[in-house]
């Protein structure tokens, strides 16, 4: 599926690619939903209405994944919250065979995430990813998302990887379609970003359900200079 011996770097998202999203969609759509219906006296559909509403207005930008954002505009805690329910992170069973796989064949391997810096720390907290890539990177460091061509120029200027010799694995398809306008030769979409929900059918992109199926190519197909 992907000529692995063309690929020097690999840049991964984390929340759904190597994380199950199963924790942030229950977070986001159902946990915070019903906090804010006990803050406010409301019913738990009118909170969930209200909290869509917000979460609609800065969408793809910045402030969607600031924790600090959603603390100020919701009066709640979210680094609070999120620790409430800790217990449901977890990584993807198929995301350490893969990452050990992409370094014993010594590729270059990048976090690159949206998530906050808070929010990251919680998650090495509980997965110790940071013991499986060399670098982790908040795209708060840069202001701006991966939906952004701008964080692509920033991230390039960065790392200095070569867009054309590059993979990015990502499950959401707008933020691969930003990576491929930048230029990322290999985008590769995750069909299975959530354990609790039904895969998904992708067209635009190649796509993958489990990882350890790709591991024999990445052996198999050194980097090639």
């Amino acid at each position: 599926m992907l000529p692995w011996n063309e690929i020097e770097t690999v840049l991964l998202d984390m929340d759904g690619t190597l994380l199950d999203l199963h924790f942030d969609n229950h977070f986001w759509l159902d946990f915070l939903p019903q906090k804010l219906a006990q803050k406010d006296q409301v019913s738990l559909e009118q909170a969930k209405d209200n909290i869509m509403q917000e979460y609609e207005k800065v969408a793809g930008t910045i402030s969607w994944y600031c924790l600090d954002y959603w603390t100020e505009k919701l009066n709640i805690d979210i680094m609070e919250a999120k620790r409430e329910i800790q217990h449901l992170i977890r990584m993807r069973d198929d995301t350490l065979p893969f990452l050990d796989a992409l370094h014993e064949s010594g590729r270059n391997v990048y976090l690159v995430t949206n998530a906050h810096p808070g929010s990251l720390s919680l998650k090495v907290e509980r997965t110790q990813l940071d013991a499986h890539i060399d670098t982790l990177i908040s795209t708060h460091e840069f202001g701006v998302t991966k939906e952004s061509q701008l964080l692509w120029q920033k991230l390039h200027a960065h790392l200095g990887f070569d867009p054309k010799h590059t993979l990015f694995v990502d499950d959401s398809i707008g933020i691969l379609e930003a990576a491929k306008t930048f230029g990322i030769q290999y985008n590769l979409a995750v069909r299975n970003p959530d354990s609790k929900a039904p895969s998904r059918d992708i067209h635009h992109f190649p796509a993958v359900e489990d990882y350890r199926t790709l591991i024999n190519d990445i052996r198999q197909q050194p980097w090639q200079q």
